[in-house]
C-alpha cells in the first residue's frame, strides 16, 4: 500500500467470516504547470479485495497496522473445541 495514508484505507469484517479491505489512491495534488505524467507507476482510484477467513478465526481479534507501505492484517485462532467425553450409560439387570 505504498503511497496511501492510513485515512484513505479501511479494514472491516463482514458476515459470514468476510475479510474486507478497500481503499482509495488519489492523484497528487503537486503538480506543476506544464508537467504533463507519460506513466505512472501506482494506479490510481478505488480498490478492493475480499478474503473469506476459516471458521476458527477470533473475529473479535483482528488487527491491522501499516508501516512503511506494507499492511498487515492478524488474524488470531480460536483455540480447538475440547473432545466431547463420551457418556457411559449404566447397564441394569432386570
Amino acid at each position: 500500500m505504498p503511497g496511501l495514508k492510513t485515512e484513505d484505507m479501511k479494514v472491516q469484517i463482514e458476515e459470514g467470516n468476510v475479510l474486507v479491505i478497500s481503499g482509495e489512491r488519489k492523484r497528487p495534488e503537486e503538480e506543476k504547470d506544464g508537467v504533463k505524467y507519460l506513466r505512472m507507476e501506482r494506479r490510481m482510484g478505488k480498490f478492493m479485495r475480499k478474503f473469506v477467513l476459516p471458521e476458527n478465526a477470533n473475529l473479535e481479534a483482528v488487527s491491522a497496522v501499516c508501516q512503511d507501505g506494507v499492511l498487515t492484517v492478524t488474524v488470531a485462532k480460536l483455540p480447538p473445541p475440547e473432545p466431547k467425553k463420551p457418556k457411559t450409560i449404566e447397564v441394569k439387570v432386570a
